[in-house]
């Protein structure tokens, strides 16, 4: 290698992919530079970061981006990816280290390019025998030479000359004039340069030091992988000053005027506590909040801000995505941030086909995966401005390393929407709030949104953040009445309760079930559905909750929005069937409510289901007692397997004493207070305050930034997002989807095969590791999702566990 007149010509970076061709190594160098260039345009200025590096963090990210992958030039690497040898089995990056000195003139610049350089594949320092210490530290310079093996002289000057013609040309720091270097001080000079890094980074680093060094490494590794996939970044953000002229405009058309809570949102600056009843347009004024945020951080960092709308669970996730769409106008605006969003991609496009009764032939669904793959991609490589998904994807950033620093360099001077974060358990609370303070130093703005704000959550995010944030409140938007409360003395589950549901039926209202758990939704859609299709159609009762294949689930949201969407010009007899999946965001408006006690902020999640727009008389919210059962291996009690006694115990106490009153939000954000204010409310406030801190130490103060941290990531997505299995049943049909067009379209029509479970359950599973996934040996019916489970294990599952 190295010897033709112009050797790096025959230099590659890819080796061929299928029908995509090698790649040469200049040309993407090159692009990774443009790609890093893009990026510091998009972020603009990290205050974090700049302190640090002396308000060079973007030449050092491009520098690193620049030489990467420099050490690619060996004779071992080159012959690898022209396919003449399996592997290799060297470092490139250790290489790319040994043009640095002759290239970076200023010695704790070319120290911080050498981090970025060196960490975009691998961690430093670990336990799992992959990162570079373990690898090369002890070597002398003439092993690390016999390791990597001969290398052409001429393709050594050739790339030098190239790096710093290209640096100069950038407008980057580089030396007046490139020096001669042979093959032998290449090596000698990435042996010392690595050992320097290793000597540096093996001690622990201020909290400052160890945020500029993460950020380092995720613009890097973000600018790489938007080279190597030929991506592109969303330069403008649709939710910014242009936004509040053209909702009014919208809203004009429809009669309406903004309301005082929307104006005082629109004129807040900085964080947001924002407290609206469910029907009086919170989302828009969260949005009219946003889009302010966005125009002072540009006009701060010189940046094109994100914004990232948080919500708990997948149904709601999908169905503000089609909110924003409809909002911006344009679907490809909006991204959908879930470990799901592929399929979610898939069914909308399927969906759009099967709307505009085109034939679902086999390329057409194969041309939809393939779009769907495209939207899903290009989220992961953070490409859309405006993000709608879990605090779980972003939360996952405190695992930094090369897969997930990128996902803090996303969120530098961005903006959050957090709706509703009384849905996560304390523990998952706790982390939220500290990576909101992350986000904070990062220069971003926050907001909670929620229909029902009690004060110790309000004062959580006030103790957490070092700015105040401001409360927005509605006490008196003169909205109309919505619901009536109503208690029953018996569980929901009981024919008492069944028979007043089919005496709702019969009067041909819209009637919303919510059960606490699976196994009392299966029972009670088995008994009220066949009586519901028989006097309103074979279309008109619906079971949903989270047990279900993808394909399936996606297809029964569909239907429940184009029968009971809020914005349906009348309303439609039938039934819906639910667990907690119905209760955020789902633009839904039923008749009557009958529910299962809970804690009381799900309660009220459950009545902006009922009247939602209140344009009818108050409509009733009907409340049962829970039945008291115990959890394996948990003390206490759990109303109906699930929630804690104490929390429901309190807020059934409050509802006793106001049944058959009209109620709204407001009174209820003073019966939270109360609960709250228990021995249960001051241990769950300590609770969340000792995780929050414990999840900042442990992770978000970074000190050892280039440390090996893949051994946490299992017991984080377990955290976070359980398993999945598929049926047995379905093993041919998974096994024949992954042939399907790509490697990654096959993968992503299988997927839509596969059932949410929790972690826990991964016992009742086996894994078949030729096909990379879970199967479950278990009853299964496309309207009434997982039934009983087969096999050795089926003892250890009870269906009401799972919500």
């Amino acid at each position: 290698m190295g010897t033709s007149a112009d050797p790096l010509r025959t230099l590659l970076a890819k080796s061929a992919r299928g029908a995509v061709p090698p790649e040469e190594l200049t040309v993407h160098l090159e692009t990774t530079l443009s790609a890093g260039v893009e990026l510091a345009r998009r972020v603009g200025r990290i205050e974090a970061a700049e302190h640090v590096l002396d308000g060079r963090f973007w030449p050092a990210a491009q520098l690193s981006g620049l030489y990467h992958d420099g050490g690619k030039l060996p004779d071992g690497c080159q012959q690898m990816l022209l396919g003449r040898v399996r592997s290799w089995g060297e470092r490139h990056e250790v290489v790319s280290l040994g043009f640095l000195p002759a290239l970076v003139p200023d010695e704790q610049l070319c120290g911080w390019v050498a981090a970025g350089v060196a960490t975009h594949h691998r961690a430093l320092t670990g336990s799992n025998g992959r990162d570079l210490r373990f690898l090369y530290d002890g070597l002398t310079p003439e092993d690390l030479a016999k390791r990597i093996g001969p290398i052409g002289e001429n393709a050594v000057t050739a790339l030098l000359g190239w790096l710093h013609t290209t640096a100069t040309a950038a407008m980057l720091p580089t030396t007046p004039k490139t020096s001669s270097l042979s093959s032998t001080d290449l090596i000698d000079a990435a042996h010392r340069t690595l050992t320097e890094l290793l000597h540096r980074w093996d001690r622990r680093v201020t909290p400052d030091v160890g945020l500029a060094a993460v950020l380092l490494q995720g613009a890097v590794t973000v600018a790489d992988h938007l080279s190597s996939a030929h991506g592109s970044l969303h330069t403008t953000q649709p939710f910014d000053h242009r936004f509040r002229p053209a909702l009014e405009e919208q809203m004009a058309a429809k009669g309406r005027a903004l309301r005082e809570h929307q104006i005082r949102a629109a004129e807040t600056t900085g964080h947001l506590l924002l407290r609206a009843p469910t029907g009086s347009g919170k989302t828009e004024a969260v949005l009219l909040w946003a889009a302010r945020q966005v125009t002072e951080l540009t006009q701060h960092s010189g940046g094109v801000p994100r914004v990232f709308f948080t919500l708990p669970y997948l149904a709601s996730i999908n169905a503000m995505a089609d909110r924003f769409a409809d909002l911006l106008g344009n679907p490809d605006l909006v991204g959908v941030a879930h470990s799901r969003a592929a399929s979610y991609h898939l069914a909308a496009a399927i969906h759009s086909t099967d709307s505009q009764e085109q034939e679902e032939t086999g390329p057409c669904q194969q041309s939809e995966a393939t779009k769907a793959l495209a939207r899903a991609a290009a989220t992961r490589l953070l490409r859309e401005s405006v993000r709608v998904g879990t605090p779980y994807q972003l939360l996952r950033a405190a695992l930094a390393g090369p897969a997930h620093a990128g996902l803090l360099v996303d969120a530098a001077n961005s903006v959050f929407i957090l709706d509703e974060l009384h849905a996560y358990d304390s523990r998952r609370l706790g982390y939220v709030l500290a990576t909101a303070r992350l986000w904070e130093r990062l220069g971003g703005r926050i907001a909670v949104v929620s229909a029902t704000l009690p004060d110790v959550l309000a004062d959580l995010f006030k103790d957490t953040l070092a700015q105040a944030p401001a409360l927005v409140d509605t006490p008196d938007l003169g909205l109309p009445p919505r619901h009536r409360l109503q208690v029953r003395h018996h569980h929901l589950t009981d024919p008492a309760t069944t028979h007043e549901i089919r005496a709702r039926l019969d009067l041909g209202q819209s009637v919303l079930v919510v059960a606490n758990n699976v196994a009392h939704a299966l029972a009670l859609f088995s008994e009220l559905a066949p009586h519901c299709r028989a006097i309103h159609g074979d279309d008109s009762a619906f079971l949903l909750h989270s047990r279900f294949t993808r394909q399936d689930r996606n297809r029964i949201e569909q239907n429940i929005r184009h029968r009971f969407a809020s914005a349906a010009a009348h309303r439609r007899p039938g039934l819906l069937v639910a667990t907690q999946v119905v209760e955020v965001s789902l633009d839904l408006d039923l008749d009557v409510l009958f529910t299962a006690a809970a804690p009381l902020e799900a309660l009220l999640q459950r009545f902006g289901r009922i009247n939602r727009l209140g344009a009818y008389d108050p409509a009733d919210v009907i409340v049962h007692t829970p039945a008291w059962t115990r959890r394996r291996n948990q003390p206490g009690e759990y109303a109906d397997g699930i929630y804690p006694r104490e929390p429901v115990d309190a807020g059934w106490h409050r509802l006793l004493e106001h049944q058959h009153r009209i109620v709204s939000e407001a009174d209820a954000t003073g019966w939270l207070n109360t609960i709250y204010t228990t021995d249960w409310g001051r241990r769950w406030h300590d609770e969340v305050t000792n995780h929050r801190d414990a999840f900042d130490n442990a992770f978000l103060t970074f000190r050892r930034p280039f440390a090996d941290r893949t051994d946490l990531a299992q017991t984080f997505d377990e955290l976070f997002d359980g398993t999945e299995a598929i049926l047995e049943r379905h093993r041919d049909a998974y096994t024949d989807a992954l042939t399907q067009g790509t490697t990654a379209e096959g993968q992503l029509a299988a997927d839509q095969y596969l059932i949410p479970m929790p972690a826990w359950a991964a016992p009742l599973t086996r894994y078949e590791k030729t096909l990379n996934v879970r199967i479950l040996d278990a009853d299964y019916d496309p309207d009434l999702g997982l039934l009983a489970i087969r096999g050795p294990n089926q003892h250890a599952y009870q269906t009401g566990q799972v919500v």
